[in-house]
């Protein structure tokens, strides 16, 4: 499990460093978002590598792991979306924005690592393709939730699919 920590840690140091780049570079814009944007660029993400791995070619030079990291990013930032209240400011302070960041990075890891301790790591004979469908499953899911006006009978809520969208992404990125 150690292993498992220190993987999770370093994919997550390296989506975070791009993360706060870019809230430097363009402050806080993505707090205009509504969660259906945010799991349409999720949906982008996920889409693209589908398509690469299919075709076994690709013609824009960013690579699938950039794409897992702005998949987490984007995870990341819906999952702060959700927390904050109606009339909170559209921009944010970079180092408060780091903090909530770190929060639900967090809750996703202590979630992973309690399925982990259950599972037995079954992820890491998984596919990287199997990822990509499951985290395409997962946005199917959230968009059934909207349409369901936020509400579930039975299955977990938004958050709980991006955490696991967190956590396949993270999966993905360890094994490559």
């Amino acid at each position: 499990m150690t292993t498992t920590n220190q993987q999770y840690d370093k994919a997550i140091a390296s989506c975070k460093e791009i993360f706060v780049k870019k809230a430097k570079d363009y402050g806080t814009a993505w707090r205009v978002l509504r969660t259906i944007s945010i799991v349409d660029q999720i949906f982008i993400k996920a889409q693209r590598i589908r398509t690469i791995q299919e075709k076994g070619e690709q013609k824009v030079s960013d690579g699938i792991a950039s794409e897992f990291k702005g998949i987490i990013n984007y995870a990341a930032i819906g999952l702060i979306q959700l927390d904050l209240p109606a009339d909170a400011p559209e921009e944010m302070d970079i180092n408060e924005v780091s903090v909530l960041f770190d929060k639900y990075i967090q809750t996703a890891k202590t979630l992973m690592m309690d399925k982990n301790h259950d599972y037995g790591e079954a992820w890491r004979s998984m596919s990287q393709e199997s990822f990509v469908d499951l985290i395409l499953m997962k946005l199917q899911r959230i968009r059934q939730i909207l349409n369901n006006d936020g509400k579930t009978i039975m299955s977990e809520g938004v958050d709980a699919n991006y955490h696991d969208i967190i956590n396949y992404a993270v999966f993905a990125l360890i094994l490559m």
